[in-house]
């Protein structure tokens, strides 16, 4: 019995103090600063909340769309992550920083066609969500005007902090997100209320609070990567060289799958908004306020997906793929208590924070079932999240985990969802749960790939280590 235990956790558990050690430098200062990025969330919608139902759903559809670069930035900031984790895993320095510059190149022009789209089309993006609300669209148009000048700033700033990430140095994020909290928060305060001589704006002085803040960050970062960073030692230089065929090649092969994933996840999360903005503004509402507390007690997943992947990443660049596939289940039962946790803290939280809004009585009962919802959904998250976001895409198996999200999130969460709220006209509780099927179908599915082992693909090797 004994040497059955010995070998079970000798296969699926890392015993080594040195692993633990390199996933805490990274998870804390990431779930830190998703803590903080999530008050962030919360305070803006406290805020924007005092102004009444209307203008919660206005901001709150309205960040949807900008949501949508925010994926993409974030698949962007994925795919660079599984090449720089892995070469800096082999210690090509050099093939890292031609990432770098990639990315980089990317995000300034995607976040350039999604500004001038948003500036010149706001009340059309807002009528897609909320087809005949005059109030919500007029609103929200507003918002999305000033959100068209956040694209790039945020874009850019994003790629940075994650590139440092992977390459094992998680705190640049925290600090970016303190001063983006301390000056979001101070903005809104002054932009939304009125205050130091302003003019009270409402909603649109969310969204210059929140423009504030991602300049911020932009400057933070930039400082941080040419003044302080000693390991990648990133010069600007590369921005405007053209990158080489075989790193191109590469970057499609494992990096443009993970863009494609991110990109239709973005999409899904569009279709669902505008499956929720057809339903009532009481459930739009609520869905508002859920999905804050949801994010707010799931900051560990996010800490543990970030780790596992920057982890998992270096393990596969160094060619150890045994001791990759014993990280990947190690991670994964981390995933499963953080799930149990984070839907207890639901359950604890989100009914006492509904009442911080200034809401009715019927949006208020209709966020305390979709909170049930939120708290059951919430454990297969955790797992589905950190094996696709994390192990298997730090492993290189982005193009695997690109047939799953379009699979289950298109074939099931979707008609599901439409299904649930527009034709059955379902509870709200049943409503959540067909639209986030796809986290119970996929969190099956991951844990057979991870048992199979066939996610592990190394990048192929660049030229120049320095």
């Amino acid at each position: 019995m004994a040497e059955r235990k010995q070998g079970f956790l000798a296969r699926y558990i890392v015993s080594d103090k040195g692993f633990y050690k390199k996933v805490l430098l990274i998870l804390i200062p990431v779930v830190l600063q998703s803590c903080i990025n999530q008050g962030v969330n919360m305070m803006d919608t406290i805020m924007v909340g005092q102004l009444g139902d209307t203008a919660i759903a206005a901001s709150s559809l309205a960040n949807q769309f900008y949501s949508l670069y925010q994926i993409l930035c974030m698949g962007i900031s994925a795919a660079g992550l599984v090449l720089t984790a892995e070469y800096f895993g082999a210690n090509d320095l050099k093939t890292v920083r031609r990432v770098f510059d990639l990315l980089l190149q990317i995000v300034v022009v995607g976040g350039g066609i999604f500004g001038l789209v948003t500036f010149l089309f706001p009340q059309q993006i807002m009528a897609i969500y909320a087809p005949g609300k005059t109030g919500v669209i007029e609103l929200g148009a507003q918002y999305l005007r000033v959100t068209a000048l956040i694209f790039i700033p945020h874009g850019i700033a994003l790629v940075m902090a994650n590139v440092i990430r992977s390459v094992g140095n998680a705190r640049l994020g925290l600090y970016v997100a303190i001063m983006s909290f301390t000056v979001n928060i101070g903005a809104n305060y002054v932009f939304i209320f009125g205050k130091l001589g302003f003019p009270a704006m409402g909603v649109m002085g969310a969204a210059l609070g929140t423009l504030c803040a991602r300049v911020v960050e932009l400057a933070v970062c930039a400082v941080y990567l040419l003044k302080v960073e000693k390991v990648l030692k990133y010069r600007p230089s590369g921005l405007l060289k053209l990158p080489d065929t075989g790193l191109f090649r590469e970057f499609r092969r494992l990096g443009l799958p993970a863009i494609i994933s991110d990109s239709l996840l973005g999409f899904a999360g569009t279709a669902i908004s505008m499956i929720i903005g057809r339903m009532s503004e009481e459930v739009i509402g609520a869905w508002a306020i859920v999905m804050v507390v949801d994010r707010m007690c799931s900051v560990a997943i996010m800490g543990a997906t970030s780790a596992s992947g920057v982890v998992v990443g270096q393990t596969v660049g160094e060619g150890d793929f045994e001791r990759a596939q014993q990280e990947g289940w190690t991670f994964f039962l981390l995933s499963l208590f953080l799930g149990i946790l984070a839907g207890g803290l639901v359950l604890l939280v989100g009914e006492a924070s509904i009442g911080l809004y200034n809401i009715t009585q019927a949006t208020r009962d209709v966020a305390v079932v979709m909170m049930e919802a939120s708290a059951v959904v919430v454990c297969f998250q955790a797992i589905q999240s950190t094996l696709s976001k994390g192990v298997l895409r730090g492993g290189g198996d982005t193009r695997f985990l690109m047939v799953a999200d379009v699979l289950f999130q298109w074939c099931a969460s979707i008609p599901l969802g439409i299904l649930a709220g527009l034709v059955w006209n379902l509870d709200p509780f049943w409503v959540l749960i067909a639209l986030r099927i796809d986290y119970f179908i996929k969190s099956v599915w991951l844990i057979f790939r991870l048992k199979s082992g066939k996610w592990i693909h190394k990048a192929k090797a660049m030229d120049g280590t320095a």
